[in-house]
């Protein structure tokens, strides 16, 4: 699942494609090498469809991959990581 994720670092955020050249994005900043996500989108046409977990998982995924610290600024992110335990090591704050 989280194959289709990729970071952007020029854009600072991870995208997923949905098609249609839609993305959705999850926006984040480096703070003290830890990386803060301040922000989630889905396109307002395929919003309640489940891209936004699946967009998270994967954000997740590649953060624990990468040994990377996270604060989960955004509401979403954060309640994700609030309902999927496994990630609970990874944050910060």
């Amino acid at each position: 699942m989280e194959s289709a994720i990729r970071d952007n670092p020029a854009m600072s955020r991870f995208e997923m494609p949905l098609g249609d050249s839609l993305l959705a994005v999850a926006y984040y900043k480096i703070e003290d090498g830890r990386v803060v996500l301040l922000h989630t989108e889905v396109p307002q046409e395929r919003s309640g469809l489940g891209y936004g977990s699946r967009l998270a998982h994967g954000v997740f995924e590649a953060l624990r991959r990468d040994g990377k610290r996270v604060i989960a600024k955004c509401p979403f992110m954060s309640s994700y990581a609030a309902r999927h335990p496994e990630y609970g090591a990874l944050l910060d704050g």
